[in-house]
């Protein structure tokens, strides 16, 4: 998706009080062609960096204001000629009426905010952060367990659907159900959220759709949350096959780029899903916290094998 400068004003008109000046023809404007990191998308003017949207403070004002005519005036035309997305002028500032007539004329869309200029691009960083970040959609039921993000995959009649029933009947969160939407928002954070056409939904077989938030209240739904484990379900079969029943190295899954830890968690009558799910999470969260269960068993293993053989 291509985020224009359209984009950027209707989002944040409200928040960052913003108007246009002039060059609204060109609100077309990709902001972010190269999808660069949003530090590289948004600072205060500076020429060096001529194609990345515009801000000016009190600071670059004065600076301008004490040139002499004729320097001031190239300035300008450096500005247009490095085809900036577009220029905020903020903290209430009057633009300057040569800056108005070059924008109008070359299409550059000029906003104006009276917020600080700090907190303009503290706003639009985030923002874009966003808006540019990589984005997918992958197939589960997406929860919030115990505070962590929780992705429960797995083939079809598995009984992710119950599982997660069982959950939030336990007091955690449903995200969203079938199809998760993921987006990578920072080198180290991947966010899910549920399309618009099933939130609060979920599908059980025998029941149908259930409206999650008006069985069991507000306090059951979550609109996003952070990946940082999924719980992938399994047959007893494709178990012993595939998997190792204690595997020395954590595994993990690529989303977006970002290795995920993951938890394979074989299927079969007679065992509570929702306990060991829990109790998944719980073990996610020590690992999170510096603790390797695992690694600290081999290590006291070899401990006594080194032991006993100097004995």
């Amino acid at each position: 998706m291509t985020v224009t400068v359209r984009h950027l004003y209707e989002a944040n008109r409200e928040t960052l009080r913003l108007e246009w000046r002039a060059g609204e023809a060109g609100a077309g404007r990709d902001i972010a062609p190269m999808r660069a990191a949003p530090a590289d998308l948004l600072g205060y003017l500076n020429l060096i960096h001529p194609a990345r949207l515009h801000v000016f403070g009190h600071a670059e004002t004065a600076y301008y204001q004490h040139m002499e005519s004729a320097r001031r005036l190239a300035i300008l035309d450096d500005i247009v000629a490095g085809k900036p997305p577009a220029v905020i002028v903020s903290e209430g500032i009057e633009p300057d009426p040569e800056l108005v007539l070059r924008c109008q004329a070359a299409s550059l869309p000029l906003l104006s905010s009276p917020l600080p200029g700090a907190r303009v691009i503290d706003v639009l960083r985030s923002w874009l952060g966003k808006a540019t970040a990589d984005s997918t959609s992958m197939h589960g039921v997406f929860m919030d367990v115990l505070g962590l993000g929780v992705l429960i995959s797995g083939e079809s009649g598995l009984g992710k659907s119950e599982l997660a029933l069982e959950l939030i009947s336990r007091g955690h969160g449903l995200v969203a159900d079938d199809v998760v939407d993921f987006k990578r928002i920072a080198h180290n954070a991947v966010e899910g959220s549920c399309p618009p056409l099933l939130r609060n939904m979920l599908e059980v077989r025998g029941l149908g759709l259930l409206d999650i938030r008006a069985i069991f209240g507000e306090t059951s739904i979550r609109r996003k949350m952070r990946l940082k484990l999924i719980v992938h379900l399994v047959r007893r079969s494709t178990m012993e096959n595939e998997y190792q029943r204690l595997p020395l190295e954590a595994l993990t899954q690529d989303v977006l780029g970002m290795p995920v830890r993951k938890v394979v968690i074989p299927v079969a009558a007679g065992r509570n899903m929702a306990v060991l799910t829990e109790a998944a999470v719980r073990g996610t969260v020590l690992s999170l916290r510096g603790i390797d269960t695992t690694r600290e068993f081999v290590e006291r293993q070899h401990r006594m094998i080194e032991q006993g053989g100097t004995d």
